[in-house]
């Protein structure tokens, strides 16, 4: 195999056992000490002055959940591996490997895992984005007003 150089890109990363990909870092989901997510890691897969987007992937362990949030930017989700429950604006929705989400943008959302195996999903996103909104007490009562809504936010569905 030729050596690459440093005007070659790489154009090809082997995927690896587990839902890893060669020479891609696995990252903390977030810095943020409030925890306001659960057992969660993020690989960024394609970034950077040629794309205008951002393909990254997720994975919330089981029983594990990511921010509940909204941003001024969509996102499209590709679920990649297990099953779980995803919010996105007042429609909550069973999630399994290759469903497809979109989160339209100012659509409070969030995605949990469930309590038996990993949920892993593909995430494309602008490449120049906001910073994620976090709820206020007047938005999260507003959500809790519907039961449904209430017991996703509390962890409290059933896996069936």
């Amino acid at each position: 195999m030729q050596d690459r150089t440093v005007d070659q890109p790489i154009i090809h990363r082997e995927a690896n056992a587990d839902f890893r990909w060669e020479g891609v870092a696995v990252l903390p989901y977030k810095e943020d000490e409030r925890a306001l997510f659960s057992a969660i890691t993020k690989q960024v897969l394609f970034s950077g002055p040629d794309f205008d987007g951002e393909l990254r992937y997720f994975e919330i362990a089981p029983g594990g959940f990511s921010s509940l949030e909204r941003h001024e930017h969509a996102h499209a989700v590709l679920t990649f591996r297990g099953r779980g429950h995803c919010l996105v604006g007042r429609q909550l929705k069973r999630i399994e490997h290759h469903d497809l989400v979109i989160v339209p943008p100012l659509t409070w959302h969030q995605f949990r895992a469930s309590f038996h195996e990993p949920l892993g999903f593909l995430c494309m996103v602008n490449a120049k984005r906001d910073r994620p909104q976090l709820p206020s007490e007047q938005d999260l009562a507003d959500m809790r007003s519907d039961p449904e809504i209430a017991k996703f936010l509390l962890n409290q569905l059933s896996e069936d």
